[in-house]
């Protein structure tokens, strides 16, 4: 939740932050506020179980506690009803992995839990676009589950990565949203039967692999050259995330007691930190 409302800071931040001109909003700290978490994942049936940390049984609440406060600046309260007057007509998109799909999930929360009345939405998932929409307000909140960005095709040799090359669907969906908010997948640490390509391919030139930095290297440049030529800033605001922390083996959370300060000293937020 906390990374959801960083990256909503600077959303919108041009509309509802006051008084803060040459304020950079990316330099701060997390402050703890009793007042927090701005929502209860019990309220919010959509949610799913795999994100709920207190409903699945995680003893500690401390790291709900959080706000970000910038050092030159003072935030607003989070406004659902603000935002939905503000994104009248428009959309918010998440593209990416389960980070992405988490923040998504948190961010329609946020939005549904602190508006009253309580808003009427519809939620649809297509593939792999899942669509949250404010039908009263014409808003929507978009996850598009694309963990590498760039192409995986499906080949008689196999599945192919192509590194320079992104679908003219993903193309199509990015540049017909007004925010959209990138993260991209455990390149380095995914191998063998658990990768979800074959062979890789750059050019005309084939790999049956590469160093995967290299190769991550080479997919985020396709995607940046891609934003220059085909964004218009005007219209899109672009962002990009760093990386979730790896959570595939549930043995690293468990809530045994002798592991309950291993726990909290992995998840415990920092005093200090700088958005980069």
């Amino acid at each position: 939740m906390k990374t959801t409302l960083v990256l909503l800071l600077f959303v919108v931040s041009a509309h509802q932050i006051h008084n803060t001109t040459g304020c950079d909003v990316s330099k701060g700290s997390w402050v703890y506020d009793d007042s927090y978490p701005l929502y209860n994942a019990s309220s919010c049936s959509f949610i799913l179980k795999a994100f709920d940390c207190v409903g699945n049984g995680r003893p500690d609440k401390d790291y709900l506690k959080y706000r970000w406060k910038p050092s030159e600046c003072n935030l607003p309260t989070f406004n659902g009803t603000d935002l939905l007057m503000r994104f009248k007509g428009k959309s918010i998109m998440f593209v990416g992995d389960s980070l992405s799909s988490n923040q998504w999930q948190s961010l329609a929360c946020m939005v549904y839990t602190s508006t009253s009345p309580l808003p009427k939405y519809t939620l649809f998932r297509q593939g792999v676009l899942s669509t949250f929409v404010f039908p009263e307000y014409n808003f929507r909140l978009l996850f598009s589950r694309n963990p590498l960005i760039v192409d995986v095709v499906n080949t008689k040799a196999g599945r192919v990565l192509k590194l320079d090359s992104i679908s003219l669907e993903s193309q199509k969906l990015w540049k017909g949203t007004d925010v959209v908010i990138f993260d991209t997948w455990h390149w380095w640490v995914h191998v063998g039967r658990k990768q979800p390509w074959d062979v890789i391919q750059v050019g005309n030139q084939t790999y049956e692999d590469m160093d995967r930095l290299v190769a991550y290297e080479k997919a985020l440049n396709t995607w940046a050259t891609w934003v220059d030529s085909n964004v218009n800033p005007a219209k899109t605001k672009v962002f990009i995330q760093g990386v979730s922390p790896d959570h595939q083996n549930a043995s690293d959370w468990t809530l045994n007691r002798s592991d309950e300060l291993h726990c909290r000293i992995r998840t415990t937020t920092p005093s200090r930190f700088r958005i980069a």
